[in-house]
C-alpha cells in the first residue's frame, strides 16, 4: 500500500486495490403503517393503562397487534408468540431490503458469493440467514455467516465482517443484510419500569442491506465507500450497562444511565487508533466525515461536544434517528444513505474535503466498532 493511498484528502476517487468497498445500500419497513398521532392513545387503550403521567411521557409506538392480546397482559408467557412473530417479520424484511439492494447494484443474484445476516430480534435453528438465502433464490453453495444478538453494533460488525470476507476471497460479493423488530421486547406500560418508555421511544423496526466486494468493475458496479481499516474494542466490566435477557416474556432489556459518559470518556482514544492511520491528529476531527449509529440524542450530543465537531458533521445520524428511530443494527445503512446526500454539503462548507471518515456503531459489552473509511460518492 503506497503512501499516497492514506495521504490527507487525494483528489482521484477511485477504490484502492483489494480494498472492500460498498457498492450498495437497500432498506425495507413493516408493510403496517400507524400515523403517529394515533400512536399514544392506542397503545396505552390496547394495554389497559390509564395512568396520565406515563401517557404524557411516552412519544411513540411502533406496532399494535391485535392477534396476540396475550402480549397486553403483564406476565404472560409469551416468548412463543414473539418468536412466531418475529421469525417471519424480519426474513420478509431482510429480503425486501436485499432485493431493494441488489437492485441498486445492478447485477444478478447469482454473483452473490456470501451472506452476512445480522439480527438481535430472532431465535430459531436454522438460522434466519437460511430463510433469507432460500427467499432470495441465492445459490446453494452461497457462504454464509450469521451475527445473533450483536445490538447496536451489528450493523458496523457486520459490516467488518464482510470486508474481511471480501479481501480475502478475490472476485467475491458479499450480501450483508440486517433485519430488527421492536416486538421481541414489546411490554404494558407500567410506572414501576419507567426506562421501559425509553425503549417504546427510541427503537424501530426495518431492515437495511449492503452489498460489498474489492476491486469493483466500474462499467457495471458504483463504489460508494471503500473500508479501509476496521477495528473492534470492548470496555471491560461494563457488561452490565446495556443488559439484555431472554425471559419467558420475551427479550427485557435496560439501558444504564450512565451508557452515554461512558461512551463519551471513550471516544477519544478509540477514533484516535483509525484516525492516526492517516496521520490526523486529535484536533482534526472536522477534517473526517461522521457516520455514527445515532444510539439517541444524548450519545450524538456527547460526541459532538467532546470532539468539538461542526453541527453538521452528525446531520446524518440526526436525520436517520428522527426519520426511522434507533432501528439497532438497521440504523447504519440509513445513516450511510444519508452521508451520500450530505456529503456535498459537507465538502462545500466545511473544512476538510469529507473524503476520509469513520464509521461508528456502539453496542452491548460495552462494544466500540469503527471503520475507517473512504467516501468515493462525492
Amino acid at each position: 500500500m503506497g503512501s499516497e493511498h492514506v495521504g490527507r484528502g487525494g483528489s482521484i476517487m477511485k477504490a484502492n486495490g483489494g480494498k472492500a468497498t460498498i457498492l450498495a445500500l437497500g432498506k425495507a419497513f413493516p408493510h403496517q403503517l400507524v400515523m403517529q398521532d394515533f400512536l399514544v392513545d392506542g397503545y396505552f387503550r390496547d394495554t389497559n393503562c390509564d395512568d396520565p403521567e406515563l401517557k404524557q411521557k411516552l412519544a411513540r409506538l411502533y406496532e399494535i397487534l391485535e392477534k396476540y392480546p396475550e402480549l397486553t397482559t403483564e406476565g404472560t408467557p409469551t416468548i412463543k408468540q414473539r418468536l412466531h412473530i418475529c421469525n417471519e417479520a424480519v426474513t420478509q424484511m431482510a429480503i425486501e431490503a436485499s432485493r431493494a439492494c441488489i437492485k441498486n447494484w445492478g447485477r444478478p443474484t447469482s454473483d452473490i458469493t456470501h451472506l452476512v445476516y445480522v439480527s438481535s430480534s430472532e431465535a430459531r435453528l436454522p438460522g434466519g440467514d437460511v430463510y433469507l438465502a432460500k427467499g432470495l433464490g441465492l445459490r446453494p453453495e452461497t457462504q454464509r455467516v450469521l451475527l445473533y444478538f450483536s445490538g447496536c453494533s451489528g450493523g458496523v460488525a457486520g459490516l467488518r465482517v464482510a470486508k474481511d470476507i471480501a479481501e480475502n476471497n478475490p472476485g467475491s460479493r458479499v450480501l450483508l443484510a440486517t433485519s430488527e423488530t421492536t416486538i421481541i421486547g414489546y411490554k404494558p406500560p407500567s410506572a414501576n419500569r419507567p426506562y421501559d418508555l425509553v425503549g417504546v421511544a427510541l427503537f424501530g423496526d426495518g431492515a437495511g442491506a449492503m452489498l460489498i466486494g474489492s476491486d469493483p468493475d466500474l462499467i457495471s458496479e458504483k463504489p460508494l465507500f471503500e473500508l479501509h481499516t476496521a477495528i473492534q474494542e470492548f470496555l471491560p466490566d461494563t457488561e452490565k450497562t446495556i443488559d439484555g435477557r431472554v425471559t419467558e416474556e420475551g427479550i427485557s432489556f435496560k439501558l444504564a444511565r450512565e451508557l452515554p459518559q461512558i461512551i463519551e470518556d471513550h471516544i477519544e482514544g478509540f477514533c484516535g487508533r483509525l484516525m492516526g492511520v492517516l496521520g490526523y491528529d486529535n484536533k482534526e476531527y472536522n477534517k473526517m466525515f461522521w457516520a455514527v449509529h445515532p444510539g439517541g440524542p444524548a450519545i450524538l450530543n456527547r460526541l459532538e461536544k467532546r470532539l468539538d465537531l461542526f453541527p453538521e458533521k452528525l446531520n446524518a445520524s440526526r436525520r436517520a434517528l428522527t426519520d426511522y428511530g434507533n432501528a439497532s443494527s438497521n440504523t447504519i445503512v440509513y445513516v450511510l444513505e444519508y452521508m451520500i446526500e450530505e456529503s456535498k454539503k459537507i465538502k462545500k462548507e466545511q473544512q476538510g474535503d469529507g473524503e476520509w471518515g469513520l464509521i461508528l456503531a456502539f453496542g452491548p459489552g460495552i462494544t466500540f466498532e469503527g471503520i475507517l473509511a473512504r467516501n468515493l460518492a462525492v
